[in-house]
């Protein structure tokens, strides 16, 4: 079992549909929400802060408690186990507040009602008295007021920084402010909870992390793992926001469905999941980057400052991966990159889609931007300057060597298959003669590591059960948000036993099957979940070729998988035949595979290691066009080739690579949250808070897959993910945008726009150019 078989692949890399795609569009997936409720179902629905940081002098809730259809009241002190839903060790999370409130929308109490209407208008009859406390707002508060942290910083430091600096020719020095962003899923957080007999509870939860969720609840109710079964069937979108967030509904539901023996479903408001739910991390990050008069990169020192939120949640894990990633695609002689993850007095910032990750880019973009104008070059001869190599200059700032650089031969394909840079050369002709409207053109790579950094999550199991009719039942531990993952896997199970994909039956993730999951999270679902269960289907085919060669007195070695069944010297058995005939010779047919990702390692005290399997490549190009009296400004034009190795499943390649790029586009441009001077979350909601329309998708959007790769390592069918490392391509939007507000000076000025670079910011960046041109 030490190579996977040697059958026909067709099933296993070819295009295949999404296999909820059908019901997704004729609406018959069945999500939380949909499931038919039991007699006496329950509602809850959570009490939420109107302050950003204050005590609690005083809660008066028995205007909710006599509330039409009101059931009765949860606090902190109906809660027989902890009071905390953190997936750190910090245990920092309270479900309900005690004491004093961290965040305006910080959760205080919950109501529990006849029907989700009357827990919703009962939760705002509550009367808390408050007295206020000074608060922070963001990082540069954070900063000001002292700089506390919510979790461990992290250093990473190679060479002599401080000397390379100083001899530096020239020296880039300044900050840029990165945007936070909503996961605005399309189905909300929302849970539900059955009890059972004895201590036993079985929730339904729109969660990426069901063994977080079972540890959660079993912890809030004081009880052992063993009593909590959490199922997912789908999501309606997650991003991230449903890795630690899920915790506090479905802890929730269970406190409620034990307390009163009755089912418990929680689904709160789009406004109130926006306020009380935790976001990407907004970063400034302050840098000081030496180089020389090529535009090569010499030393880089940055501090990459976050707002945390009031508790740790996953912030140190998502600075720390922003620090993996303040080199993207570049070699650093030397370099020193810190994080300050920040206490706010916001929710708690937690996972989303790039974890980090695409933070540390956006900022090593910056300063390959700032070196490109100071020499009057084009940003792309600077990028290229910089790529690491292949057999010297490539040693990451954490110290992992990079063995699969293939950076050089996307970047080149994609700039002559674009026509960059006759394109170029044409935008800058077009802002010589137009007097408003201005164009930008930029070309950005993506490497991006693949694995969680938390070692002992690179870990997947799976079980697969064939019937003696020759139909398979197919379990792991990754959970489907719509990235389609189940119909991945399920082709990795139709291609080792050789049969019909609906031979493969998909079940919904259960705790209850597969214990002790990671989160389906780190572009890692694929890889770790595909190969767990190839593992069990290779214990499954080796019990069963065995049992035909000795039913047919053949040797083994003359016995071969092949498409539709095995071939034994000239038979060939049909694979339910072979099952039906293992069943009555009392052949074991299910089996529990495992598997652990190899090769990887990382020390955190010392910021050394190899915490990435392997790394994923792309590029994009970016045409844009601004109007320089309004700010307002189109995307034209998107060119990407990108890396995914051998495709598991191309269709559903092309899905993550084109949403992942729409997703970071809206992050970078239009996705703003605004907090007001109280601590409010303003942008709560789709009238607030705009996400990419489908008017946004650039009306030419280029997009391939780089047909030519192979993952060097083996992984599942070679295959490399796919789902998070797209969504920094659109860093190119950003560049491009820069470039068309550069013009406004002739391009000897670095346009710095921070993120989102909404239209107010390109027209205040098109003002500052006017200036400097001015000057």
């Amino acid at each position: 079992m030490n190579k996977q078989s040697d059958i026909s692949l067709a099933t296993l890399h070819a295009p295949t549909r999404h296999d909820s795609g059908p019901k997704h569009v004729t609406g018959t997936a069945e999500y939380i929400d949909d499931m038919i409720e039991p007699v006496g179902t329950m509602h809850a629905y959570l009490g939420l802060s109107t302050k950003p940081h204050a005590e609690i002098l005083g809660m008066n809730l028995d205007a909710v408690r006599s509330a039409p259809g009101v059931i009765g009241v949860l606090t902190a002190e109906d809660i027989p186990g902890e009071n905390d839903v953190s997936p750190s060790h910090k245990h920092d999370e309270p479900i309900f507040a005690v004491g004093e409130v961290q965040f305006w929308g910080q959760p205080v109490f919950a109501v529990i009602a006849e029907t989700r209407e009357a827990a919703r208008r009962a939760a705002q009859l509550a009367k808390i008295d408050y007295r206020d406390r000074p608060w922070i707002a963001d990082v540069r508060a954070g900063q000001a007021a002292g700089g506390k942290l919510v979790t461990e910083p992290l250093k990473l430091e190679r060479g002599e920084v401080d000397a390379a600096l100083t001899s530096a020719p020239r020296r880039a020095r300044g900050a840029v402010t990165i945007g936070g962003q909503d996961h605005f899923y399309l189905e909300g957080q929302i849970a539900f909870a059955v009890p059972g007999e004895d201590e036993d509870v079985t929730i339904h939860s729109s969660t990426q992390h069901p063994s977080e969720v079972q540890l959660m609840v079993a912890q809030v109710l004081g009880i052992r793992h063993n009593a909590v079964t959490v199922n997912v069937r789908r999501m309606g979108g997650g991003f991230g926001g449903k890795e630690t967030q899920g915790n506090l509904f479905a802890a929730v539901a269970a406190l409620a469905a034990k307390k009163w023996n009755r089912a418990c479903k929680i689904r709160p408001d789009r406004d109130d999941d926006m306020q009380a739910t935790g976001k990407r991390h907004d970063f400034v990050v302050d840098y000081d980057v030496g180089y020389d008069e090529s535009g090569r990169i010499l030393a880089v020192d940055a501090v990459y400052g976050a707002r945390g939120g009031f508790s740790s949640d996953l912030t140190g894990p998502v600075t720390d991966r922003a620090l993996f990633h303040a080199d993207n695609a570049y070699w650093y002689p030397a370099v020193r990159v810190r994080s300050e993850p920040l206490y706010t007095n916001t929710v708690s910032n937690t996972a989303f889609r790039g974890f980090g990750g695409p933070q540390g880019m956006v900022a090593c973009e910056r300063w390959i931007e700032d070196i490109a104008y100071a020499l009057g070059k084009d940003t792309l001869d600077i990028r290229k300057a910089n790529f690491y190599g292949t057999d010297t200059d490539n040693v990451t700032p954490y110290h992992q060597v990079v063995e699969d650089n293939i950076v050089h031969r996307v970047v080149d394909e994609l700039e002559a298959s674009s026509d960059y840079q006759a394109r170029r050369r044409a935008i800058i002709d077009f802002n010589k003669t137009s007097t408003v409207l201005k164009k930008g053109i930029a070309l950005t790579p993506v490497k991006f590591g693949i694995s969680f950094t938390a070692t002992w999550y690179n870990q997947a199991g799976a079980l697969v059960h064939v019937y003696k009719d020759g139909s398979i039942h197919l379990s792991h531990g990754g959970t489907e948000m719509g990235q389609g993952l189940y119909i991945k896997v399920a082709q990795v199970v139709a291609d080792a036993f050789g049969v019909n994909l609906d031979t493969v039956k998909i079940m919904a993730t259960s705790t209850g099957k597969v214990p002790n999951t990671s989160a389906t999270a780190a572009s890692s679902g694929s890889d770790l979940n595909g190969m767990a269960a190839w593992d069990a289907c290779e214990q499954i085919k080796s019990r069963m070729l065995a049992h035909a060669a000795k039913l047919h007195d053949a040797d083994e070695a003359d016995c071969h998988w092949v498409t539709g069944g095995l071939n034994v010297g000239r038979k060939h058995i049909p694979f339910a035949e072979l099952a039906a005939s293992a069943y009555l010779n009392r052949v074991q047919l299910s089996a529990a595979g495992f598997y652990k990702t190899p090769k990887i390692h990382w020390d955190r005290a010392t910021g050394r290691g190899h915490p990435f399997y392997y790394f994923a490549y792309g590029a994009s190009v970016s045409e844009v066009t601004i109007d320089t009296l309004t700010g307002e400004y189109t995307v034209d034009r998107v060119d990407i080739l990108h890396d995914v190795g051998k495709s598991l499943n191309p269709a559903v390649d092309m899905g993550q690579i084109e949403g992942g790029f729409i997703q970071g586009m809206g992050w970078l441009t239009t996705e703003e949250l605004v907090w007001d001077d109280k601590g409010q979350l303003r942008t709560h909601a789709p009238s607030t808070y705009k996400i990419p329309l489908a008017s946004d998708v650039p009306p030419i959007f280029n997009v391939r897959i780089a047909e030519w790769s192979v993952n060097r390592e083996p992984t599942i069918g070679r295959s490399k993910a796919v789902g998070e490392p797209p969504f920094m391509l659109a860093i190119s939007v950003v560049e491009a945008l820069g470039m068309a507000v550069a013009s406004m000076a002739d391009y000897k000025k670095a346009p710095q726009l921070d993120t989102p670079v909404t239209p107010e910011r390109v027209l205040m960046g098109v003002e500052r150019m006017k200036t400097a041109r001015g000057a």
